[in-house]
């Protein structure tokens, strides 16, 4: 039967007429296409024991699947095209997501990016077409979450240390794939349902590698919705085997008239620090994060690096916040690491409620090699109004769970 399939595939290439004028030959073509990507499935099992309207009740265990394929084909010495195809929600490119109290379904088949990338000039990228916004509010590629993509040209021009950004795109996906809220007046209000993915995006920025640190400084203006810039730096250290980080970074965004008359707040701001360190086997992390008390929605996804996020917790549309982030790690086996994290979030909600959100959980990572990793996670979640005038003060008070296992190529 083996043999049988491969003539059939032979005669079939032959009818089609793979090798006319215009074509050249399977083999050559194959050579030059690189194959890259990720698969990645995700069980969460969440107690969910909420108290509130929105998410009462015991919540079913979660089956979610996420395959990104990406493929670049050498056009010729100066041009690449550049494509990326996902199994997963056509919507926000994340996963596809099956309750396992009803039946199994299937993944939507999604292009997500379709560009061409040029590099005839010296130290200079052009990229044109349908590409991932490569922004610190957004996120332009992700093995398991939201991504943000748009059409348009994005340029990046590097000179000694310093590389140039800039790029414009008229439409995104922004009104779908964000995973942003932000309390308003009258509710909560996610920012898919006040942005339009028609508008036009603007942004310029540069970034400087310098011998022990890395400077960045990026605008950002979404036509009638918001502008924003932020400004970082990043720096590692080594000290006689001791390895130290520090990655701080400040954002602020300002909504515009139209938006503001929804009842989101006008000024946002972000201010956050993080300390790493490694010795031996033992590796720790503490992370700090303010934002503004008028309001902290300072990026368009929940995992871009103006802002922070935890298992449960995120400080984005989080005003008044302050956020803590610890985490202290242990190696058992140089691919096998054990560690406690604790996440402690205390903000203003609407209606000048004082909000406390904790999450207390271990996590298991498994490194079975250089492209296939696993962890297993475990821990509580609590939510609750501080100055609640009754005992009703207890929104959340959950267990949860989860599984992931992810393969990259």
């Amino acid at each position: 039967m083996k043999k049988i399939a491969k003539l059939s595939l032979v005669a079939a290439v032959a009818v089609a007429g793979l090798t006319t004028a215009n074509a050249q030959p399977l083999e050559e073509a194959i050579k030059n296409v690189d194959v890259s990507g990720s698969v990645v499935y995700r069980y969460n099992d969440y107690s969910n024991d909420s108290t509130d309207t929105v998410s009462a009740g015991n919540k079913d265990g979660e089956n979610n699947y996420k395959i990104g394929l990406n493929l670049s084909s050498k056009v010729n010495d100066d041009v690449k095209f550049n494509s990326r195809i996902i199994a997963g929600s056509q919507g926000n490119g994340s996963f596809v997501t099956l309750n396992t109290d009803s039946g199994d379904g299937q993944a939507d088949i999604s292009l997500s990016n379709a560009y061409f990338g040029y590099t005839g000039i010296q130290n200079t990228t052009v990229n044109v077409g349908k590409q991932g916004l490569t922004t610190p509010w957004t996120v332009a590629v992700d093995s398991d979450n939201n991504e943000q993509t748009g059409t348009g040209i994005l340029a990046l021009s590097t000179v000694g240390p310093v590389t140039l950004a800039a790029a414009y795109f008229n439409q995104s996906n922004l009104d779908s794939s964000s995973d942003a809220k932000v309390s308003a007046l009258g509710g909560e209000t996610k920012l898919t349902d006040v942005v339009d993915g028609g508008k036009d995006i603007v942004t310029v920025g540069a970034i400087a590698n310098l011998d022990f640190v890395t400077l960045d400084a990026w605008y950002l203006d979404l036509d009638q919705t918001f502008d924003s810039y932020t400004i970082g730096a990043k720096a590692d250290f080594d000290l006689s085997g001791v390895k130290l980080g520090v990655d701080a970074r400040y954002a602020s965004l300002s909504l515009d008239d139209t938006i503001q008359a929804l009842g989101l707040p006008e000024d946002n701001a972000i201010a956050k620090i993080a300390l790493t360190g490694k010795v031996s086997i033992v590796n720790a992390k503490v992370l700090y994060a303010w934002t503004d008390k008028d309001g902290g929605l300072t990026a368009a996804d929940n995992d871009a690096v103006t802002t922070v996020n935890g298992w449960n917790t995120t400080v984005n549309g989080k005003a008044d916040a302050d956020y803590w982030q610890t985490t202290l790690g242990v190696n058992i086996l140089s691919n096998l690491n054990l560690s406690a994290n604790y996440n402690n979030l205390q903000y203003t909600n609407i209606g000048d409620a004082e909000m406390e959100e904790e999450e207390l959980y271990a996590q298991l990572t498994y490194k079975m090699s250089k492209n296939f990793s696993t962890y297993i996670r475990y821990g509580t979640y609590t939510k609750e109004i501080k100055n609640a005038a009754s005992d009703a003060d207890e929104i959340n008070d959950d267990t949860r769970g989860r599984l992931q296992v992810e393969y990259t190529f």
